[in-house]
């Protein structure tokens, strides 16, 4: 059956996706599996990308079919292969496999690749002409140990790992079709809980356990591969922004990490996390730490909001960062505190970690439990061997994360030793072990009671920066002021947000640029001024290519009713948050050229409004008025010489 549906340019995949699932009858739209090839090779998975970036055009025809776990019946489908779980049957522990599990784009496209490392003919060995192979010369697999151990590879890729599981199924190629039904799902996560639900005929836990749903011993070892292989900051002014509350005052910073994940192209099957962004949420900070309540409702909240602006610009909440910094004394020199002979993360650090990995679980159709491990990173600024602040970049393996959800580590007053919890009525801890080499270069076992090193839970990655920068966002000379600064006399007011916009100009141009700054855009949007779609407008505004279609999309913003409620409110800020009363006939400059801004603010106002709003600020005396400090812009009354806030002179 053919379907016509009428499509902007400008609109995403997600929403053709949402109008097709009614015509076809699919139970949700994510069940409806899109190809441009009739033999559905290629799965097109980009969901947030438009229409126009994917390279369709008037008049293209796509082919789609339901994928077959999302049927109601489990009879074959047709055509091409696609990309969910079969349904199977359940397993002993009365579980069964997920129907349906949206992956991220890029998993669909490793899936595609099977990673096969080609080398050249090695003129020192291969005797052979140019059309054979040999051992010297023949194509090596993405996991292969002489390779990994060539490259000094410590950790293989996620995908890497998933070919050598599925190779002893004898599955090779292109895995982005539909799994076969007599291979069982080959990734389990780690689980170290009583499984509930016993059938062997005792009570439940705590009264009762046996062999089968009592968790097995645990014996730590460091994780052969990671889910994500290197972290890339779109722009080291990222970096920067972060230090400079450091550089200000002394104290230390965390901030969450926005971005999206795509392929490593310097390892075969690689993913990298591409940092977009860094938001900095409430936090209490101190020369040597920050405290920050993630589990408190406030948090969840916060961020939150935060993720809604996130998804309208395309990206994502990806993983944390926090600063660990502290100066030597001399000229740009910073301790060295964080070592092999130290530790490179702390336990609470790990344990944080590890809380934050199960919050955000990696989606994979290969696993049972519907996910397998996570793509959350943990990146810290800290000082290197040299003395020069550097980045480095970690995740916790599985292992810790079934610790943590099983609630079996607690953190210890060493740094570099995590702590096992005690067994309670209600709490099973299981036999724990950890192996090491001792002084006489003896591999041996010890019990990882009461306490282990750390190293054992994590997984090292990589980081930088590309050479050629081409960030989502850019922040220029007057870039807006950094959300909860307030300790370095930093503050998002609506004077400032004001004296912001007034440095755009009337131009669609200036105020692209203005757009261009997630923590403006945060700040807005948290004014409630806009609705949803408004937001999802702003941050089409930013991830769209083409400049020209940006510029329109400007000005479809500032003529919602949204916006120009947010002038009018900010027309009418007060002297004192502003902190000159004079400053207001810029932004009625910019309602009035408002790029034909019509409702909510008085578009009448014309050039004559503007001039004498100008003449009121400049004819009244400057000690007349209240002032904002030059150096931290705190607004202080008429008549003062010197700043409340900093002790600063006016002059």
């Amino acid at each position: 059956m053919t379907h016509r549906i009428e499509m902007e340019p400008q609109e995403s995949l997600a929403l053709l996706l949402e109008r097709l699932a009614p015509l076809m009858k699919a139970p949700t739209p994510d069940a409806i599996l899109l190809t441009n090839d009739p033999g559905g090779h290629n799965i097109i998975a980009e969901f947030e990308k438009s229409i126009v970036s994917l390279g369709l055009k008037h008049g293209d025809m796509l082919y789609a079919k339901i994928a077959e776990s999302a049927r109601p019946s489990e009879e074959p489908g047709s055509g091409f292969g696609n990309t969910s779980i079969q349904a199977s049957a359940s397993k002993d522990d009365g579980t069964s496999r997920p129907s349906f599990v949206k992956q991220d784009a890029v998993d669909y496209e490793l899936e595609k690749d099977d990673g096969i490392i080609k080398r050249k003919r090695d003129p020192a060995f291969c005797k052979h002409g140019a059309n054979a192979m040999c051992d010297y010369c023949s194509s090596l697999d993405p996991y292969d140990k002489e390779y990994l151990a060539k490259e000094n590879i410590k950790h293989m890729p996620f995908f890497a790992y998933l070919r050598q599981v599925l190779s002893q199924y004898k599955i090779s190629g292109d895995i982005s079709g539909s799994i076969p039904r007599n291979v069982p799902l080959p990734l389990d996560n780690p689980d170290y809980r009583v499984k509930p639900n016993c059938k062997n005929g005792h009570p439940a836990w705590p009264e009762g356990i046996c062999s089968k749903c009592q968790p097995p011993a645990i014996s730590l070892q460091q994780q052969t591969f990671r889910v994500v292989d290197n972290v890339e900051f779109a722009t080291p002014e990222l970096i920067n922004d972060l230090l400079s509350f450091w550089r200000k005052s002394s104290c230390q910073r965390f901030g969450l990490l926005y971005g999206h994940y795509s392929r490593a192209t310097d390892m075969p099957l690689g993913i990298k996390a591409v940092v977009e962004a860094i938001y900095e949420p409430k936090q209490s900070w101190e020369t040597d730490g920050v405290k920050i309540a993630v589990e408190s409702v406030e948090f969840e909240e916060e961020v939150k909001r935060v993720d809604a602006v996130a998804e309208a610009c395309g990206i994502r909440l990806i993983g944390m960062i926090f600063t660990d910094v502290e100066s030597t004394g001399e000229a740009d020199k910073v301790v060295y505190s964080r070592h092999a002979n130290s530790y490179f993360m702390t336990a609470l650090e790990c344990r944080l970690a590890a809380y934050m990995q199960c919050k955000h679980k990696n989606p994979s159709r290969w696993a049972n439990d519907g996910y397998f491990g996570s793509k959350f990173v943990t990146c810290y600024v800290s000082g290197d061997e040299d003395g020069i602040i550097g980045v480095r970049a970690w995740q916790v393996s599985n292992s810790a994360m079934a610790m943590q959800e099983a609630d079996l580590i607690v953190p210890s007053n060493a740094p570099s030793k995590m702590c096992i919890q005690e067994a309670t009525k209600t709490r099973y801890v299981p036999d724990i072990i950890y192996t090491y080499i001792n002084e006489y270069k003896r591999k041996v076992s010890a019990n990882a009671k009461p306490a282990f090193p750390v190293e054992y839970l994590l997984v090292a990655l990589t980081q930088g920066s590309p050479l050629d920068p081409r960030p989502l966002f850019s922040r220029g000379n007057k870039s807006f002021p950094i959300e909860n600064r307030d300790h370095v006399h930093q503050s998002q007011t609506l004077g400032i947000l004001k004296r912001h916009l007034e440095g755009a100009q009337p131009s669609p141009e200036a105020l692209r640029q203005v757009f261009m700054d997630f923590h403006f855009l945060v700040y807005v949007s948290s004014l409630g001024f806009l609705s949803q779609e408004e937001v999802k407008l702003a941050g089409h505004i930013v991830r769209e290519p083409d400049v020209g279609v940006s510029l329109q999309l400007v000005n479809s913003l500032v003529e919602s009713g949204g916006w120009q409620t947010l002038l009018l409110a900010l027309q009418e800020a007060s002297a004192s948050d502003l902190g000159d009363a004079g400053a207001g006939s810029a932004m009625e400059h910019i309602t009035e050229a408002g790029f034909s801004g019509t409702g909510g603010a008085d578009s009448s106002r014309g050039p004559s409004a503007a001039a004498g709003g100008s003449e009121q600020g400049g004819g009244g005396g400057g000690n007349r008025q209240p002032w904002a400090c030059r150096h931290c812009t705190f607004v202080n009354s008429a008549g003062q010489d010197s700043c409340d806030m900093c002790a600063l002179p006016r002059d």
